[in-house]
Parts: structure tokens; C-alpha cells; sequence
């Protein structure tokens, strides 16, 4: 299986095309058909290259396949090359089945849009990118599918560029990955530099060979984590994510929750043998930039009322989550909740989805409330989303966010203390939007329409009583359930966010040993840098910690349970949490006046200086040609005349001058 390894983008390439030159001709819902069944051969192709290295020994777990020479300068010899091995198969394996999973989803919820065609289009084009990202041998291939990930989400994000809201975002996305970007090539230019080789297994090689010094790899180490915080959303360049919710949600999905934005990790997790060998400061700074982040968007998601704003600074939340993991070495945790988190918040922002479809394109969750009666499968599955990321046992993202904490106490118990205060406000926001949107009190008729309708009490919702339709903005309203097409996803995603946790189980007293740690097994040989923090505290006193995290979820489900369901406190939703902080604004602000005045000083001293200098001397160049150009009149007489007068003071320079009689 590992030779036909083109074939996983292959597929989605060729969706691409069939889409390209006869999308129209396919129309609704075949272009979107053909688009799931292309992602879905890729997956079927990753399954295979799973069983096929899991067949062999850890030591035979490791194959290149190279398609042709892509770059044969002189020294510079780069291929057009995929790498094999339980990393990027693992990467596959979630990157193509929840992309077929959204690739279905959006089937239903793209329905009648004008341009349902060219939608998949970008979708599998983008499906395409991430498998050149994660199987690139060389840091040149994986480049290639990240500028690709990055222009797909671009189109994907401003797909309905008619709304300014939509176009703006598409274009903060675009331009603040090009930051960096900018780190990613530097870095490859300097790996070229010092190793003669852009290839992972040379560089990594030479890491551990220790034939990379501290210094060069401390400068590419830090050049590819700018990468990622712009790719991955960190601060201080996470602030395009929240705003790349304008696209169709199962971009938001697709992109800003499973694939796109954990590019970053795995890029840190793929040169892990450079990170060993850098300077101590390197893995302290990305996991501090990582715990901060995870705190500072927490704060900003407990004040948010747009239902897909709240998903959005979870992620970042979730994605700081993972870099801590990756500072403190724990590059099995970082994988581990990648994949967790890739089940629980596709599920989570599919379910939002089918939420806003429900309810006729509303997003405000305060105009929602007791939803669960009319919407019982989106409302059912979000539950499991929910429970899963709140950290509550046995759902799976309780075990990988359990195993970074423990890895972060090891390390640092302020990294622990940020990482448990985080935990304990994700539990809180996503209670607050299970209440605000399924339970509490019913806002969607007030708000819905024009004429108010009475609330349906408890009893009535029981008894079956339907509300009362009204005529407004919508027409006839009442909340609804989504068609099959998108519910069969989220039950999918619902099943794999309550199971996730089995591939990657502690060592308990109560797990048997066959079923524990299987994910650090498998990725075993490409992580030697993996920190062991056997012995330590933590590590003796796993039980503790795991009280310690359960009763940090119920604390934040109880306390927002309590303020929002019951009312018996008014919700704590400070102004400047709702604002972001204000930290976009500032950018806003920085970028539009002193940003703008400098970039305007900076193109006059490019015309004004450096043109001016450029252009001076061709002037100056253009008026001497043209003096000297007066001497040439063309009179035969004259130039001789001149070549006499000419003779006469070389004559008389070798007389007086030098004393030749």
C-alpha cells in the first residue's frame, strides 16, 4: 500500500478537476456526491496504509515514495516526495474521514445555495492541500499544501464575498498567515544553509547525529513556531480565526476545527528532534504561548453570544492546549488531542450548523433556548460534544486533556495552574451555550418574528404542544431538525467523541496493559524527543490529578448550570471579555494609523530615497552622455584637429614634464 500512497490525493485532485470542467453540468447534489465520494476513496486508501504499517516492525514503519525531481539545481536537489510513517498516516486518518464526513454534511447544508458546485470545488481542492502538507517528505512539499490550505481558506472563508463581513475576514485570514509564512521559509533557507537538505529525515538526522548546532537549530526551530502560531492561531496572531466564522459552517468545521489550524502542531511535532537539540528557552516559550493563549481565549468565550464565536475561541483555547503539550515535550499528548479535538469540535460546530439551519440562519444564542424538543439528534449529539470537551470521563477529550496536565505539572506547576483555570472555564462556556441553546428559556419566538408568541411551558413541551406560528422575518417559524445527510455525520462524530480515548489510555490500575498507551506505540519511533516524566510527583499521583480535573468540569458545568438555567445569579459576562479584550480593535487600530503612516513613510523613502537615488544616477548619467555627445559633430577636420592638440600635449608633457629631449 505504501507504493500507491499518491492515490490519497490523487483522489480529491481528480474531484477537483471533474468539478472544474463540468460542475454545473452536475449540479445539486451530484457535484457534491462526487466531491464526498473522492474524499472518502482517500480515506479508504489512509485505512489501508494504516494496516499495511502496522503489519510490519517498528523499524520497517518508515517509507519514502518519490514521484519525480521537482527542483534539480546544482546542490539544490528537492523531489516531489511523500513520507510514510505512523505521524503522517495518523494525520490522514482523521484529516480524510471527518473531511468525508463534512464533505456529506455539507451536502444538506449548502442546499440551494447558487453556487453549490463551485462550493465543493474549493473543498476538495482544500482536501488536497492538507494531504500534500502532512505527507511531505521535504519541508518545500509541505509548504506547498500549507500556502494551499491557506489560499483554500481564503476562498472558503469570503465564499459569500457579497457580504463585506465575509470578504474582510477572508482576507485577515489570508494576509495574517502570510507572518507566518515568512518564519517557514526563512527556516527553510536555513536548514538548506547548515544541513545541504530540506529533507526531514536529514535534518532530524542531523539533530539527533548532533552534526546541528544548538544555535541553527534554536534558529529554525523558532523560525517554524512563528509558522505555527500564525497557522495554528496563537497569540499574537490568532485573531483571524474568530472571524473566519463568516464562512458556510462546515468550513468552520472543516478548516477551523479538524484540519486546517492543527497544521502548526504537527509541523512542531514532525521536526520534534530539532526542538530536543535547540536552546532551553524554546520549549518554555511555546509552552507558555501556548497556556496564555489557552486562558486568554477562554476569558473571551464566556462572553460571546454568536453560537459559532463561542466554537471559534475554543479552538484557539483548545489548540493552546496542544502547544503547551508540545513545549513541555509530551508530543504523543499534542497528537492525542489533536485527534480528540478534531472528533468532539467537528461534532460541535456540525451541530451548530444544524442549530442555525434549524432555526432559519440565527446565530444569536439569545435568541435560542429549549431547542431540544424540536431539534433532539443535533441537540443529542452536541450533549456528547459538549461532555467531551468539558473533560468529563470516559468521553475522549477528558483523557488527552488529562495527559497534557499531567505533562504541564512535571513540568511547571504554573503551566498547571493555567492549564486547570483553563479546563475549568471551558467546562463553564460550553455549559452556558448547552443551556443557552437547548434548555433555559425559550428567547427564538420573541425574537423570531415579528408578533410575539407565548412561551410553551415545560408541561407543554412534554405533552407535545407545538408553538404557536407566527409571521415575520422568516415566514412561518418553528425550529426544526435537519435532513439525514447532515444528522448521519454527527452521529458518526457523536460515536468517535465518546470512543476517541481508547487509543491513547493511561497506565491505571484498572485498564488493562494490552490497551494502554497504544497511540505512543505507534508513534514511538518518530518522537525520540518525547520528555519522560517517569518518577516524578505527577506521574506517581495520576489518581489525584484525575479527581483533581473531574471536579474542576463539574465545577464549571454546576456553576454555569446554576447562573444560566436556574437564574439564580446574573451571568458574569464582562464588556471587555464580549470585546475580545480588545485586542482585535487594537490591531485595527495600529494597522489603520500608525501601521498605515508608517507603510506611507516607508513607500515615500522607497520613491523619494531609494528610487530617487537609482534615478539620480541614471540622470546624471543621461545629462554627461549628453554633453559629451555635443563633441561628436561628424566633421573629419575637427577630429583631427583635436588628435593634433592631442599629440602636441603628450609631447610637451614627456619634454617639460618628464626631461625627454
Amino acid at each position: 500500500m505504501t507504493d500507491v500512497v499518491w492515490l490519497v490525493p490523487l483522489f480529491p485532485l481528480v474531484g477537483f478537476v471533474t468539478i472544474l470542467l463540468f460542475g454545473r453540468r452536475l449540479g445539486e447534489p451530484r457535484a457534491g456526491y462526487v466531491a464526498t465520494a473522492m474524499v472518502l476513496a482517500s480515506f479508504v486508501v489512509s485505512v489501508g496504509l494504516f494496516f499495511d504499517l502496522l503489519s510490519k516492525s517498528e523499524d520497517e514503519r518508515e517509507h519514502v515514495e518519490t514521484l519525480f525531481s521537482w527542483v534539480p539545481v546544482a546542490s539544490l536537489q528537492i523531489d516531489m516526495a511523500f513520507l510514510v510513517d505512523p505521524l503522517s498516516v495518523t494525520m490522514l486518518l482523521f484529516v480524510t474521514g471527518i473531511s468525508a464526513l463534512i464533505h456529506l454534511y455539507a451536502v444538506g447544508y449548502m442546499h440551494g445555495d447558487p453556487k453549490f458546485s463551485k462550493f465543493f470545488l474549493y473543498l476538495n481542492l482544500f482536501v488536497l492541500s492538507m494531504t500534500l502538507l502532512v505527507l511531505g517528505e521535504n519541508l518545500l512539499v509541505t509548504f506547498l499544501g500549507w500556502e494551499g490550505v491557506g489560499t483554500c481558506s481564503y476562498f472558503l472563508i469570503s465564499f459569500w464575498h457579497t457580504r463585506e463581513s465575509a470578504a474582510t475576514a477572508g482576507k485577515k485570514a489570508f494576509v495574517t498567515n502570510r507572518v507566518g509564512d515568512f518564519g517557514v521559509m526563512i527556516a527553510m533557507f536555513l536548514s538548506f544553509s547548515a544541513v545541504g537538505s530540506i529533507s526531514y529525515l536529514d535534518l532530524n538526522g542531523s539533530a539527533l547525529g548532533g552534526s546541528l548546532t544548538e544555535t541553527t537549530a534554536t534558529a529554525i526551530a523558532a523560525l517554524l513556531f512563528l509558522g505555527a502560531v500564525g497557522k495554528s492561531a496563537q497569540l499574537p496572531l490568532y485573531f483571524w480565526l474568530p472571524d473566519a466564522m463568516e464562512g458556510p459552517t462546515p468550513v468552520s468545521a472543516l478548516i477551523h476545527a479538524a484540519t486546517m489550524v492543527t497544521a502548526g502542531v504537527f509541523l512542531m511535532v514532525r521536526v520534534n528532534p530539532v526542538l530536543f537539540v535547540a536552546a532551553g528557552w524554546i520549549g518554555p516559550l511555546i509552552a507558555w504561548v501556548g497556556a496564555i493563549t489557552a486562558l486568554f481565549a477562554a476569558t473571551i468565550a464566556l462572553a460571546q453570544t454568536d453560537i459559532k464565536k463561542v466554537l471559534a475561541y475554543s479552538t484557539v483555547s483548545q489548540l493552546g492546549y496542544m502547544f503547551l503539550a508540545v513545549g513541555t515535550g509530551a508530543y504523543v499528548a499534542a497528537i492525542f488531542h489533536m485527534v480528540t479535538h478534531a472528533f468532539f469540535k467537528a461534532l460541535l460546530f456540525l451541530g451548530s450548523g444544524s442549530v442555525i439551519h434549524g432555526m432559519h440562519d440565527e446565530q444569536d444564542m439569545r435568541k435560542m433556548g429549549k431547542l431540544f424538543r424540536f431539534m433532539p439528534v443535533t441537540a443529542g449529539t452536541f450533549i456528547i460534544g459538549w461532555l467531551a470537551i468539558a473533560g468529563v470521563p470516559p468521553f475522549a477529550g477528558f483523557w488527552s486533556k488529562d495527559e497534557i496536565l499531567l505533562f504541564a505539572l512535571a513540568d511547571s506547576p504554573a503551566l498547571y495552574l493555567i492549564g486547570i483555570i483553563t479546563a475549568i472555564l471551558t467546562a463553564f462556556y460550553m455549559t452556558r451555550q448547552v443551556v443557552m441553546t437547548f434548555f433555559g428559556q425559550q428567547q427564538w419566538t420573541s425574537h423570531a418574528n415579528e408578533a410575539e408568541a407565548p412561551e410553551l411551558t415545560d408541561d407543554e413541551i412534554a405533552a407535545g404542544v407545538e408553538p404557536a406560528e407566527t409571521h415575520g422575518a422568516h415566514g412561518e417559524f418553528k425550529p426544526h431538525e435537519s435532513p439525514p445527510t447532515m444528522l448521519l455525520p454527527l452521529i458518526v462524530l457523536a460515536g468517535l467523541a465518546i470512543a476517541g480515548g481508547i487509543i491513547q489510555l493511561p497506565s491505571l490500575g484498572i485498564i488493562p496493559k494490552d490497551l494502554q498507551h497504544k497511540l505512543e506505540d505507534w508513534l514511538h519511533p518518530i518522537v525520540p524527543g518525547e520528555a519522560d516524566i517517569t518518577g516524578t510527583w505527577a506521574y506517581d499521583n495520576k489518581w489525584i490529578l484525575i479527581a483533581i480535573a473531574v471536579a474542576c468540569a463539574v465545577v464549571g458545568i454546576i456553576g454555569a448550570y446554576l447562573v444560566y438555567e436556574r437564574r439564580e445569579r446574573e451571568p458574569f459576562e464582562p464588556q471587555l471579555f464580549a470585546d475580545g479584550w480588545n485586542y482585535d480593535r487594537a490591531i485595527s487600530w495600529f494597522m489603520g494609523n500608525p501601521g498605515r503612516q508608517g507603510f506611507e513613510g516607508a513607500a515615500t523613502f522607497d520613491a523619494r530615497v531609494v528610487d530617487g537615488a537609482v534615478n539620480g544616477v541614471a540622470t546624471a548619467v543621461r545629462e554627461t552622455a549628453g554633453q559629451v555627445r555635443k563633441g561628436q559633430t561628424g566633421y573629419v577636420r575637427q577630429y583631427a584637429g583635436v588628435i593634433g592638440i592631442g599629440v602636441v600635449l603628450l609631447l610637451a608633457w614627456f619634454v617639460v614634464i618628464r626631461g625627454i629631449l
